[in-house]
């Protein structure tokens, strides 16, 4: 193959392409398998439920990977090539597969799940290295051999008969996968990729991180409807269903107030907005993370609201917000350098009700962690009434 240019030209649109947006759909159904997964680890009662959790935020960070790079890929690519839709493509179709693998990912289709993880980030490294060439050949040349140093880690640990040591090396992989990405891919000789050197696009890195986590939102709308639309009706899971309604508009106000919404210019305004545009795909992650284990809290409070409570179900309802609450104040320290008394509150409000929560049904749970949030909503509301809109200041 010739050398291609595949650099992003100014002439290219900032919003993502359709493409992209129909790669984003195979993410609503893994998220989707990864709540029922964790619904079934936290409701289970012959497993041990914080190993269980444990290796799903493991396959969860897996997809998480495999997504976040490409989105870096494409706001620095010109998605319209066609040699970029080809890598498109090929996550696609690795995140589909990983994603219908999810429910048995660590046991009987570790296998599935770790071929098409390795397999994936291995094929379209490799094929927009042999496509493009000259120095961004190069910087797929690193990645691909930061993907033959994990690959290995995720395929011995699926064919390990020792779930113990399968834990251990996916863990170990998942170490390599994050810091390579974070470190540039170094190699001797060969240099490494510095992020804060690689020019971004604001506006469309933005709108991804923005758009994964409205369809975390949409995942804990479609996991508490389902939960009451096969359910009795009754009142205490109507009040269920309600305050899950009522959490899921919180996250989205609390999250867009103002420092979601200032995304784009946070990371166009930044001193250096490759890493910040880089950074901020962590505290989405925690966010994320937050948004869907509050739709395993709420769907417990729509399916067993009186029933009698269980500490990884206080987990759920009360750790979900906490850990959205943590991410939401790392992004407004990284949009406005500064956090918020509210999110401190918030956070603190959630840790002091977990004592006081620990023997009541889990509506009631339910009710005082929406109530934490409308608290923290009503507070930026309040701060933000009669003042100019506040502009983005991020501090790198």
């Amino acid at each position: 193959m010739t050398e291609v240019q595949a650099l992003r030209r100014a002439a290219n649109p900032e919003r993502p392409t359709f493409l992209e947006l129909l790669v984003d759909l195979v993410y609503v159904f893994a998220l989707t398998r990864i709540s029922q997964r964790l619904i079934d680890d936290i409701t289970a009662e012959e497993h041990l439920p914080f190993t269980d959790v444990g290796v799903t935020v493991l396959i969860l960070l897996a997809l998480w990977h495999m997504w976040s790079t490409t989105v870096w890929s494409t706001s620095r690519m010109d998605p319209e090539l066609p040699v970029i839709r080809v890598v498109l493509l090929i996550t696609m179709v690795s995140s589909m597969v990983m994603a219908v693998a999810v429910p048995q990912g660590f046991t009987d289709r570790a296998l599935v799940f770790t071929t098409a993880y390795v397999g994936g980030q291995v094929a379209r490294v490799l094929y927009y290295g042999l496509a493009t060439r000259g120095p961004q050949g190069r910087s797929a040349a690193r990645a691909l051999v930061w993907s033959l140093l994990s690959g290995p880690l995720w395929i011995v640990g699926a064919l390990a008969p020792d779930v113990s040591l399968r834990a251990v090396l996916w863990v170990c992989a998942v170490l390599l996968d994050y810091l390579g990405a974070t470190w540039g891919f170094p190699l001797p000789r060969l240099g490494r990729d510095r992020i804060t050197s690689q020019p971004v696009v604001a506006g469309h890195l933005a709108e991804r991180y923005q758009q994964f986590l409205l369809i975390a939102l949409g995942e804990m709308i479609f996991t508490i409807g389902v939960a009451f639309s096969g359910g009795s009706f009754l009142l205490p899971e109507t009040a269920g269903f309600a305050l899950g309604l009522a959490g899921t508009v919180l996250f989205w106000q609390v999250y867009f107030q103002r420092a979601g919404r200032l995304l784009t210019d946070a990371i166009g305004g930044a001193a250096n907005p490759s890493w910040l545009g880089f950074a901020v795909a962590f505290s989405h992650l925690a966010m994320i993370i937050g948004i869907v284990v509050s739709g395993v809290g709420y769907e417990l409070s729509v399916s067993e609201p009186l029933a009698a409570p269980e500490p990884m179900w206080l987990l759920a309802i009360l750790g979900g917000p906490a850990l959205f609450l943590a991410g939401r104040a790392a992004l407004e320290f990284q949009v406005f350098s500064r956090v918020s008394r509210s999110r401190v509150a918030g956070f603190v409000a959630l840790g002091v009700l977990a004592p006081a929560l620990w023997h009541v049904p889990p509506l009631a749970t339910a009710g005082a962690a929406t109530a934490v949030l409308l608290g923290v909503a009503v507070a930026d509301l309040r701060r933000a009434r009669g003042r100019e809109p506040e502009p983005a200041t991020p501090s790198r």
